[in-house]
């Protein structure tokens, strides 16, 4: 059967059986099934027409070249998105339907390569698509770009959000434009015990003195990941062009701390006094709340801890101080630190005050408490499992305790004020010319309820430390 050619306004058609035309083939019931298979990922041969016998190889569709997908990075691309090559006029080029190609008369240059004369040549939807489809160096490219900007972006805004466990309220930077009424900040010096004595000390005295305060990033990196501090962050550029004034500050309150003069102040020292603070504890406890994983892990050890096989009533932490001072104190402020006979004092003061206590011992030398500490008694728990434990478990630890033995250092300071509770600390540990008296006042460190119990000084000539 021969096909005949109408014309459709300005355009040729091609009329096929019935009157179906090139240009409303899907509405055709004959090509119904040719418009179907145009989604599978394979061709079927297309059915006989009753024209002739089936050819022994189904004819060649768009999908069948190679050059459609190339690569397995185009195959998973839809099929349907490559075909682009479009007739003049903007009619669809029909010449990749199996039904048009099967009966259309075929000119000579798109006669297929296996038949006799034919020359090779690409169907012109190929032809388009081979122009406009974009290569895989094109892909790569915009890839890249891609992922470069992501990371640009994603590293932009990471340096003004801090970490998860931070802190549960929101950081804020130090503005761009410096506050009329000026601001406090604080130099970071010392460990843990210290910063917190500072962070306390500048959220006191910034609010005594009517300024904003402001904390060093580095003290908020090491604070934000134990408690729910809130002052914000200082930003380092900030820092900069900030035309600072030091203020030196004693290891306790003085009147004249009070009426701090200039504006941008950078208080300095080491304060850790009570006498800065107190007034506020409410809300200097507040600053100081642990984070719940943190304050639940410490819990968990303690609900696991037993006294002769009972759950113990009363919980008593212990911070022992080595390390450094077992030299410093002797040789630097002529004093000594905790010999076994002040710990043996103090844990039967708790023994003969409370019923079945546990002692959780903490310390940066768990080796000298293991052998220095009796364990007789079925009451004392070394935490970490004997091993040295990072600050900042060991002082949820000893939060979490209702009572407090220390010794010295600002550590444990810090771990009997967040406590509550009765407090045991040791007391006269340097001569009575040690220049260490220049820059501490015992009534300034230990609240007035806390009780001490003096150092034994001869100590310094045994070897028992």
């Amino acid at each position: 059967m021969k096909l005949q050619v109408k014309t459709v306004g300005d355009k040729e058609t091609q009329e096929g059986p019935q009157g179906c035309t090139s240009l409303n083939l899907d509405s055709c019931d004959h090509t119904q099934g040719y418009t179907q298979a145009l989604s599978k990922p394979k061709m079927e041969p297309a059915p006989a027409s009753g024209h002739g016998a089936l050819p022994a190889t189904p004819p060649e569709t768009a999908w069948d070249r190679s050059i459609v997908a190339p690569s397995r990075l185009a195959a998973w691309w839809p099929r349907t998105s490559w075909l682009r090559g479009t007739r003049a006029g903007g009619v669809p080029d029909n010449s990749t339907c199996p039904a048009n190609k099967h009966h259309h008369h075929q000119n000579p240059a798109e006669t297929s390569p296996d038949e006799p004369g034919g020359a090779k040549a690409e169907p012109a939807a190929l032809q388009g698509l081979q122009t406009t489809r974009p290569g895989l160096s094109t892909f790569y490219f915009l890839l890249v770009i891609f992922v470069l900007s992501t990371v640009f972006h994603s590293l932009r805004r990471l340096a003004l959000v801090p970490a998860p466990w931070a802190s549960s309220a929101l950081v804020v930077l130090a503005p761009r434009n410096l506050p009329q009424e000026g601001m406090f900040t604080i130099n970071v010096k010392g460990r843990l015990g210290n910063q917190m004595g500072e962070y306390a000390t500048l959220f006191a005295l910034a609010r005594m003195n009517g300024r904003p305060a402001f904390i060093p990033a580095a003290m908020h990196s090491a604070l934000a990941p134990i408690f729910r501090i809130s002052l914000p962050v200082l930003h380092g550029d900030t820092d900069r062009r900030i035309p600072w004034q030091n203020y030196h500050l004693n290891d306790w309150m003085e009147e004249r701390y009070r009426h701090i003069p200039g504006r941008y102040v950078r208080l300095t020292g080491y304060p850790c006094s009570w006498t800065f603070y107190h007034h506020l504890r409410p809300e200097i406890l507040q600053e100081f709340t642990l984070h719940d994983h943190v304050r639940e892990e410490a819990q968990a050890f303690l609900r696991g801890l037993r006294v002769n096989g009972s759950q113990p009533s009363t919980f008593v932490g212990v911070h022992v101080r080595r390390g450094d001072y077992v030299h410093v104190m002797p040789n630097v402020w002529k004093g000594v630190v905790a010999d076994r006979g002040y710990l043996k004092q103090a844990l039967d003061r708790f023994r003969a005050r409370y019923p079945s206590p546990v002692f959780v011992v903490t310390s940066d030398d768990m080796a000298w408490c293991r052998k220095s500490i009796s364990i007789s008694q079925g009451d004392v728990a070394f935490a970490g499992n004997g091993l040295r434990g990072s600050p900042a478990r060991d002082l949820a630890l000893l939060t979490q305790c209702n009572h407090t033995i220390i010794t010295v250092g600002t550590f444990g300071v810090w771990a009997a004020y967040l406590t509550g509770g009765d407090t045991v600390y040791l007391a006269n540990f340097t001569q009575p010319n040690s220049p260490f008296h220049r820059v501490f006042k015992p009534q300034a460190a230990y609240l007035p309820n806390w009780v001490g119990i003096a150092a034994d000084l001869g100590q310094a000539q045994r070897s028992n430390l």
